[in-house]
């Protein structure tokens, strides 16, 4: 096992694994600001393939549009650090794989691209679940690098959580 500074992330990722694995159950991500680090996660667990078979990564508006379905509405009104947004990421990703449960994230990492409405460090997240789709706003403090680590590290944790819930 890494005992790097990933450990903690290759610990929550073996974790997502078990759990699967005894449900018969797969995972997908959506990813826009992370660029597939989720992903990357998941699959330094050897015999991931037996429950992740792919993941998104929609870093532009037409990927999230081409790939997952997003509504074109959505990114022009709200934009694609949103709510909207990420809750069609998921639930696209979740089909397009036909995977029970499905992560995305969307982001503003920095060091730019912050504004008042959408500072550098916030990230929108969504998990489709079999109970449907949950979200959640986060503001993640420090640079680019720390914003992703703690992206990862939180989409992990919360999907551990929705499934330990979902018994």
């Amino acid at each position: 096992m890494p005992q790097d500074a990933t450990y903690p992330t290759y610990v929550l990722a073996e974790e997502l694994g078990h759990l699967l694995l005894a449900r018969g159950q797969s995972v997908t991500t959506a990813e826009s600001c992370t660029g597939g680090l989720i992903a990357g996660a998941i699959t330094d667990v050897p015999g991931s393939s037996s429950w992740f078979e792919r993941g998104f990564v929609t870093y532009a508006n037409t990927a999230k549009m081409d790939m997952l379905g997003v509504p074109p509405m959505f990114l022009d009104t709200v934009g694609a650090v949103s709510e909207p947004v990420v809750a069609a990421m998921a639930q696209g990703a979740a089909d397009a794989a036909r995977a029970q449960w499905a992560v995305a994230v969307s982001g503003v990492a920095g060091p730019g691209g912050g504004s008042a409405e959408k500072p550098v460090g916030l990230v929108w997240f969504a998990w489709a679940t079999p109970m449907g789709i949950e979200t959640e706003r986060k503001i993640f403090s420090g640079d680019r690098h720390a914003v992703r680590a703690a992206t990862v590290q939180h989409a992990l944790r919360k999907l551990i959580a929705f499934i330990k819930d979902n018994q």
